[in-house]
């Protein structure tokens, strides 16, 4: 017969066990010097988070580590800084991934973990080349779990990475198009105003974003490339007219 009220007292205790009620102890800092006191108190990696606590010889590490990455990446313009910025911290986030599996290793090596290590009774180098790799391995299944976090952490964290250097690749490829189509605007119009005898001044025409300080669009560079061009022009007529000077006789035409 079906027992009703053992049925909800069932029900009720699975409840309980999956939505345990709140505690009527200590409910924590409320306060907000207390909350930002204690809001780091399950840091532990620095692998995930967007908060990094260094020391002092850390910060100049990560501030030099971060200056190169940008400076190799060249961002123009505040969204592809940001960019490069994030990227030079998850290359960051790399380097200490790695650190800690080689921190893992020497705790091994060292008997720091959870099992015993015997000191090295020969002298063979092939015998300690063979206790150091078993000693390796038995660090590897007594923290087999940390070293599959770090390896998914790492996973993430590339992807992310390449992620973010797609859109930066994105974004140079957008600005450089934008680029080479207002500098040869700027030729052609350049060209016109010299043929009426006037001065050309490109600010005019294009917007700062994409003059910047790019003295490709002096008046100066403008006047060089345009002379550059010309000379290229009379370069490939002469390459389709050229004479041999042995026989006298016309060359064919360049394919």
């Amino acid at each position: 017969m079906f027992d009703q009220e053992k049925a909800i007292a069932e029900i009720v205790a699975r409840h309980d066990a999956e939505f345990p009620k709140e505690s009527t102890g200590p409910s924590g800092p409320r306060s907000d010097a207390g909350t930002q006191r204690t809001r780091l108190n399950a840091y532990k990696h620095g692998l995930t988070g967007q908060i990094h606590l260094l020391t002092a010889a850390e910060q100049t590490a990560f501030d030099g580590h971060c200056k190169a990455i940008c400076e190799a990446l060249a961002p123009v313009g505040a969204l592809e800084i940001d960019i490069a910025q994030a990227i030079a911290e998850g290359r960051w986030r790399l380097k200490r991934a790695r650190a800690i599996e080689t921190s893992i290793f020497a705790a091994g090596q060292l008997g720091l973990l959870d099992f015993p290590v015997a000191a090295a009774t020969t002298e063979d180098p092939a015998q300690l080349l063979l206790e150091d790799t078993l000693l390796q391995a038995r660090t590897w299944l007594a923290k087999n779990d940390n070293f599959l976090l770090l390896a998914l952490y790492e996973q993430r964290i590339n992807r992310t990475i390449e992620r973010n250097m797609a859109e930066l690749r994105t974004l140079r490829a957008e600005r450089k198009a934008a680029r080479d189509q207002a500098l040869e605007e700027a030729l052609l119009l350049s060209q016109l105003a010299q043929s009426k005898g006037k001065k050309y001044d490109p600010a005019a025409d294009f917007p700062h974003q994409i003059l910047g300080t790019d003295s490709v669009f002096s008046p100066a560079a403008i006047s060089l490339l345009i002379a550059r061009t010309q000379r290229l022009n009379e370069a490939r007529d002469y390459a389709k007219t050229r004479v041999n000077p042995k026989s006298g006789r016309q060359m064919p035409a360049a394919a």
